[in-house]
């Protein structure tokens, strides 16, 4: 028995290859499945976080139509267009600098908050792309990782 399902596998006998190829495709399904699980994961802690903080500005759909939106004074970013707005580049460090605050001061936010309970988190490395690779609170590459999803059209290229 153990012979046989080797020679299958290996495709000596046709109709046990068939069965030992059907074999790997499984696997292969459930490692990607897997993977996929732990991505879901943090998509899902990112949309916890933008539920949370970002909803009543930015709306459901990041469009920048939520609840609260009418009454600020600057109208709020859709987030569906950040990667848009930028040739299809979808900026990870620009993004995650607007939301904690460290390049608030060159952007039109007056209105939009410094999320300083994201910084208060696990701390997680993130290469920054000049090979150096830095802690970065958890909470703020998750809600990043979520804005990503959203993207109309889905970015082209990425820059860290």
């Amino acid at each position: 028995m153990c012979g046989s399902a080797r020679i299958g596998f290996l495709g000596f006998r046709k109709g046990i290859l068939v069965k030992g190829r059907s074999h790997v495709k499984h696997v292969l399904l459930l490692v990607s499945f897997l993977a996929m699980g732990s991505s879901l994961e943090a998509q899902g802690a990112g949309q916890t976080l933008y539920v949370e903080n970002c909803v009543s500005c930015h709306g459901v759909t990041g469009r920048g139509n939520g609840p609260v939106a009418a009454g600020l004074f600057t109208k709020p970013a859709d987030l569906t267009q950040i990667a848009a707005r930028r040739d299809g580049v979808w900026p990870m460090l620009e993004v995650m600098s607007i939301i904690d605050g460290y390049s608030r001061n060159t952007l039109p936010r007056e209105d939009m908050p410094v999320f300083e309970h994201f910084l208060d988190d696990d701390m997680v490395e993130f290469d920054t792309g000049n090979g150096v690779n830095s802690l970065v609170p958890s909470k703020l590459i998750d809600i990043v990782n979520y804005l990503e999803t959203l993207q109309d059209p889905a970015p082209t290229s990425y820059v860290p």
